[in-house]
């Protein structure tokens, strides 16, 4: 099959990243494309792995030379965003490139490619997302309140995506992901079934 692009947002606590590490683990025709970043190196991660990790400059640098399928400057003044040479080295390799964003990434990539699926992921309830944000512990309190308003703002625009997912339970979320992809990749909008066709 050929491979198709496809982009999992929503707001953060949603366990985009949860999903997509699952469903990646079981699939070898799928691969992550690691985003590059402004923030700073966490203990444990590892540069072009987790992201990579570029100066401000850098990063600025290769906006301008139109190296970006998409960027965003978050309230934190930290920048990310997708190389095109990422998505191009994944699908060169036979396998279908999969965009870990938030809304305004995803939203960009739609408007530069197109035949991109997007999947927007869903806590089940609001106090669910608080939870998961203040038990991972990676940000301030400050920080928290921060992404608990955008994701209040984020909610409101999961149907401009193609498909929802609300992981109430991983097991059962990523083989719903999963299911979304197959139909994609085989044409097959019908095995979607309770969602919206894209």
């Amino acid at each position: 099959m050929r491979p198709r692009l496809f982009v999992v947002t929503g707001p953060s606590g949603a366990g985009k990243g949860t999903l997509i590490r699952a469903l990646v683990g079981r699939r070898p025709d799928l691969a992550v494309a690691v985003s590059a970043t402004t923030r700073e190196r966490r203990p444990g991660e590892v540069d072009g792995r987790e992201y990579v990790f570029l100066t401000e400059d850098e990063f600025q640098r290769r906006v301008a030379a139109g190296d970006f399928l998409e960027h965003v400057t978050y309230v934190s003044g930290q920048r990310y965003g997708t190389l095109k040479e990422e998505v191009e080295r994944i699908s060169a390799d036979g396998r279908s490139p999969i965009l870990e964003l938030e809304t305004q990434g995803a939203k960009e990539v739609q408007a530069r490619a197109p035949d991109a699926v997007t999947i927007f992921v869903q806590a089940p309830s609001f106090g669910e997302l608080e939870r998961r944000l203040r038990e991972r512990d990676t940000e301030s309190a400050g920080e928290i309140g921060e992404r608990l308003a955008l994701a209040k703002r984020q909610a409101e625009e999961a149907d401009d995506f193609d498909y929802l997912v609300t992981n109430d339970d991983v097991e059962r979320a990523v083989t719903e992901l999963g299911e979304l992809i197959d139909a994609a990749l085989t044409g097959n909008a019908s095995a979607a079934g309770k969602l919206s066709a894209p």
